[in-house]
């Protein structure tokens, strides 16, 4: 097994055609930014960002829709912190709330039964949004919702699978050499589930964990792989990830949503790429936010781009200036997963790498 010094060394070393890899999670860009990766790089090897931030691939309308179910008589919005100053087309949730909505910050979706509970009287509207790792918890939180006869909790879907995203960037940016896999939604839906995108596209793929020599392992493996020719999909974090992935979790997921198109932000719409309430449950359902994302996004904001590797944080003109963590004008400088931000954070608007 070759050592860490070994692989920096051969890393540095390389001088064939330039390589372009994606990491889709944003815990790795934190990652890749935390630990100075980019410095390591030689000049032919660049890494971008991907769609794996849920807050910032959804779409404002979203936002504007949960802000107006905020201001309902009797109606309470439920979400995470990070959703919160988010902005939509015409607001954001901390907009709302200042004009008299009522915005509960949840630190697990659980939290919503007992609020639920003890104010029977009122609507809970969850603004369910994540990728297939938070999925089997918002199952659970159904089927107790079930067992407890609850009617005051409804579900605001934007939840994503994640592989159309990478259907979609491997259809509209040739230019990929390989993939940096997300760890989390892996542990979920398995590297077989990587098997027919490298095999439709000749794309190496390696799934990784979020340390040092993890990405490092990870940028070594397809740095190698397009060396020689090949496109396997590699599991580099095997004590969390399986190659099946985690059955009760994904029957989980099958028992409680269904797989319909859905609008993603940078990306537009895409087949069978959102999770919505099975049939059986279709009673909890919030209603339909897609029908309202007429509205542009904001005017010079990268954040569609910067989620596709089209762009990265300090190529956009409004990044450290008009917008930052404080005042944002896009959701991928406010979510913690999202590369404005933690580009902003990191103070990497002064590296030329990446």
């Amino acid at each position: 097994m070759n050592s860490i010094e070994s692989i920096v060394d051969e890393i540095k070393a390389y001088d064939g055609p330039p390589l372009r890899f994606m990491e889709i999670c944003g815990t790795h860009t934190y990652s890749i930014l935390k630990y100075g990766i980019g410095d390591i790089l030689p000049p032919n090897i660049s890494l971008v960002s991907g769609p794996g931030c849920p807050v910032c691939v959804t779409p404002a309308g979203f936002v504007d829709y949960a802000a107006q179910l905020s201001l309902r008589k009797n109606s309470v919005l439920c979400t995470f912190g990070d959703m919160v100053r988010v902005p939509g087309h015409t607001t954001s949730l901390a907009k709302a709330r200042a004009s008299g909505g009522a915005v509960q910050i949840m630190y697990a979706p659980m939290d919503v039964i007992g609020w639920a509970e003890n104010a029977p009287g009122m609507t809970f509207y969850i603004a369910a949004v994540g990728f297939e790792t938070t999925l089997p918890i918002y199952a659970l939180l159904l089927k107790e919702i079930t067992v407890r006869k609850l009617r005051n909790i409804r579900f605001l879907t934007a939840m994503k699978a994640l592989l159309p995203a990478l259907y979609w960037i491997c259809e509209k940016e040739p230019r990929m050499s390989g993939f940096i896999g997300p760890g989390h939604v892996s542990t979920i839906i398995g590297t077989a589930a990587y098997e027919p995108l490298r095999r439709k596209y000749g794309v190496p793929l390696a799934v990784a964990g979020f340390g040092f020599e993890h990405i490092l392992a990870a940028i070594y493996d397809l740095m190698t792989q397009c060396r020689l020719g090949t496109h396997a999909v590699k599991n580099l974090y095997p004590n969390a990830v399986s190659h099946e992935g985690n059955a009760q979790a994904n029957a989980l997921i099958a028992e409680y949503f269904i797989k319909k198109p859905s609008l993603w932000r940078g990306l537009g719409q895409l087949d069978a790429s959102g999770y919505f309430l099975a049939p059986s449950y279709e009673g909890f359902d919030a209603g339909d936010w897609m029908e309202n994302t007429a509205a542009p996004e904001p005017s010079g904001c990268l954040c569609g781009s910067v989620i596709i590797g089209r762009a990265s944080p300090p190529e956009c003109a409004l990044f450290g200036s008009a917008c930052t963590p404080q005042e944002p004008v896009g959701p991928c400088m406010v979510s913690g997963e999202g590369a404005c931000g933690i580009w902003y954070r990191s103070g990497a608007a002064k590296k030329e790498h990446l």
